[in-house]
């Protein structure tokens, strides 16, 4: 009786566990990458199975002294945090900086920006001139490299030039291949942009 009581409660944990998208001390967010309509765009469903675990979106255990509000940029494993309080943070998988393009330091969101266009720094012309067209700016859209989103980061002498933004390529989650900026799913990147304010510390490690 005691083992049949065992079994029950055992298959009851593991029905929850599935039912819920939740590990021991996480929840993920696996089913929130479908097709979207956001701002009249249709953004498309992300392949999440071919999107490494731990990449996806999840709550997780976070033991910081920093206040809730605040993100934290792991650089090193592809992570960003969003801290939440309690020992739990928000953790979204992250595209970072090829080499010679890492950074790090302290900043905070100046700017939020729905579909934002995408002007590239006159560094970045130079080194690829085929961008000299978007000097101006390239409209807002699916393929705009910003995203759907960007988060716009300012340091004590101004505009860091660095963003959180969201990107179509969702296969360089995981990856460093951009030019410094912080690039999330296009679909993480919209959760994290209702979820922050104006203000808040972005640490980059």
């Amino acid at each position: 009786m005691r083992m049949k009581s065992f079994a029950i409660v055992a298959a009851l944990a593991l029905s929850t566990a599935i039912a819920g998208c939740s590990t021991i001390g996480s929840q993920i967010f696996t089913n929130n990458y479908g097709p979207m309509t956001d701002a009249g765009y249709q953004l498309p469903r992300i392949p999440i199975e071919k999107v490494p675990f731990k990449y996806r979106r999840q709550v997780v255990s976070y033991d910081t002294d920093e206040k809730p509000g605040t993100i934290v940029v792991d650089t090193q494993n592809k992570f960003l945090y969003y801290v939440m309080g309690g020992g739990e943070a928000m953790r979204y998988g992250i595209g970072v900086g090829r080499e010679g393009f890492e950074w790090r330091g302290t900043a905070r969101i100046a700017v939020k920006r729905e579909w934002p266009t995408w002007t590239p720094p006159s560094a970045m012309i130079k080194r690829q001139p085929e961008l000299a067209k978007f000097a101006g700016g390239m409209d807002p859209g699916l393929t705009n490299p910003l995203g759907a989103r960007a988060l716009y980061l300012f340091n004590k002498g101004g505009d860091s030039g660095y963003r959180l933004h969201g990107s179509p390529e969702w296969n360089s989650i995981g990856k460093a291949m951009s030019s410094g900026c912080i690039r999330l799913m296009n679909q993480d990147i919209i959760d994290l942009y209702d979820r922050t304010s104006v203000g808040a510390k972005v640490i980059v490690l």
